[in-house]
């Protein structure tokens, strides 16, 4: 007998439910480890102190928390279970980098994770050979470089533009494909054209990346001209325009969006001015990684993640209360940084950390609550 679906889960596919939410629970760790180096970071008092914490706090939540989600969601669609070596590389490596052992250890593991992402997109290439399968592979590819780089020693500072690249890219690639929504009325042209204009902006990404990695002083401004760029003409051409008018899940999604393209924005006019160190440098990295990346993973969590997890996580208003209390006391944090006010910086970061602990338990309650079904990605419910 075939299993109708949305009844419930048969035992195989609650083992795959069971082994996919296994492979998130290094993530989540990460993610709090983050958090409570965040807290250090801020001279604020954290649940732990350790050495290490403060000094790989970037890439415990950039690969260790973002990148493993990234790449769990990738190696689902991939299908085999080879492609789960992504996600396992980054997270676990985020997890040895905070251990004891030795620092290559964890460094190595999130290359290794890092590869594999960048290895799944071969055969999603293969399947349909679409252009925004070709701009997340541009950005996996400076993911790569941004965890060999580290591996070689290179100071994370110096790694941050390759970070953006990486994750910048990725979602770029989601929203190009979802763009298309937007774009049914096109005629094939108009839309062929609009794939290469995404394409040359990709190619941009990862040039302007490159050329902040040997001339900094030129590289990082150049960067955040095309972070601008690319804000506005994916901004413009995003479903997100129209959907922003509808109600409930759709809505918020757009929101998000559009709040991240704003974020991204302001990313690269603080890039025009190039720091690697200070409050200028605070101010640009959390614009890019809590404005721009955390608000666009707010928009697809709640249509994504159920089809990760194959468990519901249902629109709930109280997601609203985390990205205002999100993108709120980011603004107050980049306006601190700007002024140079510390008290005000330390109570702005605090907010921060509860808003992204808010997500997390505002995502745990509302799956909960939901009732256990099988959970398919319906893109025509994102915007």
């Amino acid at each position: 007998m075939t299993k109708k679906i949305g009844s419930g889960a048969g035992p195989g596919l609650t083992a795959l439910r069971r082994t996919r939410l296994a492979l998130l629970v290094p993530s989540g760790i990460a993610l709090l480890l983050g958090l409570d180096a965040g807290l250090l970071l801020l001279g604020l008092p954290a649940p732990l102190v350790a050495t290490r914490l403060s000094d790989v706090h970037g890439m415990v939540m950039t690969i260790g928390f973002v990148g493993a989600l990234i790449a769990l969601e990738r190696a689902v669609a991939a299908g085999g279970r080879w492609a789960y070596a992504a996600p396992l590389g980054m997270s676990l490596g985020a997890l040895a980098v905070l251990s004891p052992t030795p620092l290559w250890i964890g460094r190595a593991l999130m290359l290794v994770g890092a590869v594999s992402l960048l290895v799944i997109y071969l055969p999603l290439w293969r399947r349909s050979y679409d252009p925004a399968v070709a701009i997340q592979f541009s950005g996996a590819f400076l993911g790569v470089g941004a965890t060999a780089l580290w591996l070689a020693g290179v100071d994370i500072p110096r790694l941050v533009p390759w970070l953006t690249g990486f994750l910048l890219l990725t979602i770029a690639g989601e929203r190009v494909e979802l763009a298309r929504l937007g774009q049914l009325t096109l005629d094939p042209s108009r839309r062929e054209r609009h794939d290469g204009q995404a394409l040359a902006l990709a190619l941009l990404v990862v040039l302007a990346v490159a050329f902040s990695a040997v001339a900094p002083d030129a590289g990082l401004p150049a960067l955040g001209v095309v972070l601008i760029l690319l804000a506005v003409v994916y901004g413009r051409r995003d479903i997100a325009l129209k959907t922003v008018r509808s109600t409930g899940l759709p809505r918020f999604s757009a929101a998000c969006l559009l709040a991240g393209y704003a974020w991204l924005v302001v990313a690269g006019l603080l890039w025009l001015r190039p720091a690697l160190s200070g409050l200028h440098y605070d101010a640009v990295l959390h614009a890019t990684f809590l404005g721009f990346v955390m608000s666009m993973i707010l928009a697809h969590a709640p249509v994504i993640l159920p089809a990760v997890l194959r468990r519901p996580l249902p629109y709930t208003p109280a997601f609203w209360g985390v990205a205002v209390l999100l993108h709120g006391s980011l603004l107050v944090r980049v306006i601190a940084d700007l002024v140079g006010s510390e008290p005000v910086r330390a109570v702005a970061g605090t907010l921060n950390v509860l808003s992204l602990l808010a997500l997390v338990a505002t995502a745990v309650a509302s799956s909960a609550g939901a009732p256990s079904t099988t959970a398919r990605t319906i893109r025509g419910q994102e915007a």
